[in-house]
C-alpha cells in the first residue's frame, strides 16, 4: 500500500458546554474492524516508540491527551503527522514503518488495531523492512 493511503481521518464531534464527545465506529469511521485497543502513556521526555512495521495490521492512532508526532515511511517516502487533538486520528495501513516521538508531558496515544497481538506480524529491522517492500 502506498504512503498516500495513510491519512488523517476526522471523527464526529458533539460539542456541549458540559464537555465534548467523540466516537469511533469500526467500518464506518475507520476502514477496518477493531480487534484490539492499546495505549501509550508516561513516555519519558526525549523517548520514542515504534520503529517497526506490520505486515498485515491496520491501525488508527489517536492522541487522547497532550501531543506527539507520528512519522510514517514506505521505504521511499516519509510523512510526519503532528497529533494533538482527540477528535481526529491517523490511519496507518500495513507495511508502513512507524516512529513516534516528540511526546509532550502527559501525552496519551491510543491505537485501534485490526488484529490481536501477533509477534510474527512485526518487522523490527529496517533492512529487513526495505527488502520486504
Amino acid at each position: 500500500m502506498p504512503l498516500s493511503d495513510c491519512r488523517q481521518i476526522d471523527l464526529p464531534r458533539i460539542t456541549d458546554q458540559r464537555g465534548n464527545l467523540t466516537f469511533v465506529e469500526a467500518g464506518n469511521h475507520i476502514p477496518f474492524d477493531i480487534k484490539r485497543v492499546y495505549y501509550l502513556y508516561d513516555v519519558p521526555g526525549g523517548s520514542d516508540r515504534g520503529e517497526h512495521a506490520h505486515r498485515n495490521l491496520h491501525q488508527f492512532v489517536i492522541c487522547m491527551s497532550g501531543s506527539f508526532d507520528l512519522l510514517l515511511k514506505d521505504g521511499t517516502n516519509e510523512r510526519r503527522f503532528h497529533l494533538n487533538r482527540s477528535y481526529y486520528g491517523i490511519y496507518v495501513c500495513p507495511m508502513m514503518w512507524r516512529y513516534l516521538d516528540n511526546f509532550s508531558s502527559g501525552a496519551v496515544c491510543m491505537v485501534l488495531a485490526s488484529e490481536k497481538y501477533d509477534e510474527s506480524d512485526y518487522i523490527r529491522d529496517w533492512d529487513e523492512y526495505l527488502a520486504a517492500v
